[in-house]
């Protein structure tokens, strides 16, 4: 007689029912936080306004909703996605709980390039930016890796590489922009990372790369818990080590470069977001990813909001809400509890 499968025990089938109502609870909070960023801006509307100008062409308010608040959010709920991410992603392949997009010199990467693209190649467009953030973005994640050790690399060794080509490269950026005022006035919302130059062709662009980077990064997901156990047992699962650790590297560098080229160097999201995420999920990343590409874009979009609101009549640009909101965040997290290991 063939074996009757045997059923999930109580236990496990309540964390999964727990998890599951968590994921439909955010998913609840990132789409309230999705019609405040369309309802809410730097100059007040009423939401009725708001609403006709987002459902008829012929509104006033069409323009201010559609040209402006729309791609807005669109390129929020990219971007926080993406780096959400490529934190938690990168945060399980070097099994560095500091691990992020932002101290381990990637977003430092894409901003170099794009830099170096807008002062001596003329570039102006996101579409160009893109290229050359994927380039910078790719160059720093290869040599953050080598320099730290490659398969041998602990992390401490990758932070501190990361922390000193990221100290480098802003510094050039910052030499960059000071040496051209053409540059600086270009860049300079972008460089403390900003959504307010946002428009549908912005969207448009990054889009691709971005859908692209996380299909390799969930695709990762089961090999990566099977990398957790050691190189010999995740083999021993079927896993092939070094093709893992290619499409991660590949995911991280589409995620990054594309974010970092729409919006500029956004820091905290990718770090603070995956640990948050996993006192609630464990390190499973077929839950944790899922979690993240919802949790990071509400971060994001909320903190976009709250710019808009405390800034009036003009605005906080989202990077420096970030910066303001994660850093004692984190600093809570790590000192509340011993930083959760991925």
């Amino acid at each position: 007689m063939p074996a009757r499968e045997t059923a999930a025990p109580p236990s496990r089938r309540g964390r999964r029912a727990a998890r599951a109502a968590g994921l439909v609870t955010a998913v609840a909070l990132l789409a309230v936080i999705v019609v405040l960023s369309i309802a809410v801006g730097a100059k007040a509307m009423p939401l009725a306004d708001v609403w006709s100008g987002l459902l008829h062409r012929d509104a006033t308010e069409y323009a201010v909703v559609h040209r402006m608040r729309l791609p807005r959010t669109l390129l929020g709920l990219l971007a926080g996605t993406a780096l959400g991410v490529a934190g938690a992603v990168m945060q399980a392949l070097t099994r560095n709980p500091l691990a992020d997009p932002g101290l381990l010199g990637i977003n430092a990467g894409a901003s170099a390039a794009v830099a170096t693209a807008a002062a001596f190649l003329g570039v102006t467009a996101v579409g160009g930016y893109v290229w050359f953030a994927l380039l910078g973005a790719a160059a720093v994640t290869a040599l953050v890796y080598t320099v730290g050790g490659g398969r041998g690399a602990t992390p401490a060794r990758l932070a501190l590489a990361g922390a000193a080509l990221n100290a480098t490269l802003y510094s050039y950026v910052s030499a960059v922009m000071l040496l051209d005022t053409a540059s600086l006035e270009r860049l300079r919302f972008w460089t403390v990372g900003s959504l307010a130059s946002a428009d549908s062709a912005t969207v448009t662009r990054v889009l691709p790369f971005i859908l692209i980077g996380l299909l390799v990064a969930l695709g990762a997901a089961r090999p990566l818990n099977a990398l957790a156990l050691g190189d010999d047992a995740a083999r021993a699962l079927g896993a092939r080590p070094a093709l893992i650790r290619a499409a991660v590297i590949v995911a991280v560098t589409l995620l990054c470069g594309a974010a970092t080229a729409a919006c500029g160097p956004i820091v905290f999201v990718g770090l603070l977001v995956p640990h948050l995420v996993r006192a609630l999920t464990g390190p499973d990343l077929r839950w944790l990813l899922p979690y993240c590409a919802v949790l990071a874009p509400a971060l994001l979009l909320g903190a976009d909001v709250l710019g808009r609101v405390l800034g009036r009549p003009g605005e906080l640009q989202v990077g420096m809400v970030t910066a303001v909101l994660g850093g004692p965040l984190f600093l809570w997290l790590v000192t509340r509890r011993p930083v959760a290991q991925p």
